[in-house]
């Protein structure tokens, strides 16, 4: 049940895409949501995609891996399109269903949001995929080092983002191993209308969260007993440091940034 959720997970791999300083990779990040907003049609979205398929493909991480995280989604992805599609207005009768009439616009404006949800979390779940947690911690860290200067605690904020990331394939495992214990002695997990399955996993988050705060205690105590105290005087075994593969990947999102808003405009 747990096994189609990717974001958190890390796909070790020899590759151009894991090489990538992680400051570019997060700035790549956001720089590729900037590209799926400004998307303003359909047509404008193939860059997007052709981009995305190339990252994929350099990056070595198998296609399935990638899209099944998109399976936990697909009820929202189903809800969403549902309700732009018959709720969305337009000029153009498509299709009349008797209790309500599709019109061209809406199916797609349904297409354009369904498809720009789908992207960000692909891109987002690369990001995570080829990227270490500790890589991860080091590039927000040194990304948010600049807010130093009005006392923003940057080491702090990217340690707990990462932690979070690197906990959700923990506690989904955890979670499985007590579904799984709950199903032997009789727990019912698949059966019954929406509420009733609602109802079947009150048992579930209870000895879940004990774990997770558990878990949280334990690795407090790790940290302590290391002498842990934030990233005044750190030292890294890794200097992050910028490389010609990362100014190229800087230059094709920029490319691909302004082939989406040229094609925005002029179709």
């Amino acid at each position: 049940m747990f096994d189609n959720i990717t974001l958190g997970q890390y796909y070790p791999a020899q590759s151009v895409v894991h090489a990538l300083d992680p400051r570019m990779k997060i700035c790549l990040l956001v720089l590729s949501i900037v590209a799926i907003f400004l998307a303003g049609n359909l047509l404008a979205f193939v860059p997007v995609m052709a981009f995305l398929a190339l990252a994929c493909k350099m990056s070595r991480v198998p296609v399935k891996l990638l899209i099944r995280g998109l399976k936990p989604l697909r009820f929202i992805l189903v809800f969403t399109f549902l309700l732009n599609l018959f709720f969305l207005q337009g000029e153009t009768p498509l299709l009349n269903l008797g209790f309500a009439v599709i019109k061209k616009e809406a199916l797609i404006l349904s297409v354009h949001y369904a498809l720009r949800l789908v992207l960000l979390v692909l891109f987002s779940s690369l990001l995570t995929l080829t990227t270490a947690p500790v890589t991860l911690t080091d590039g927000l860290e040194r990304l948010l080092s600049p807010l130093r200067v009005i006392h923003f605690p940057a080491h702090e904020m990217a340690m707990m983002m990462t932690i979070a990331l690197r906990f959700i394939p923990t506690l989904l495992e955890e979670a499985d191993k007590i579904m799984k214990a709950q199903t032997a002695r009789g727990a019912d997990f698949e059966s019954g209308n929406l509420i009733k399955r609602a109802k079947a996993m009150v048992p579930l988050l209870v000895p879940l969260f004990v774990s997770a705060f558990r878990r949280a205690g334990d690795l407090a105590m790790a940290m302590e007993a290391r002498c842990y105290h934030g990233g005044e005087g750190r030292t890294r075994l890794r200097v992050l440091k910028m490389a010609k593969n990362d100014y190229l990947a800087l230059g094709a999102m920029g490319l691909l940034i302004a082939c989406v808003v040229l094609l925005s405009r002029v179709y």
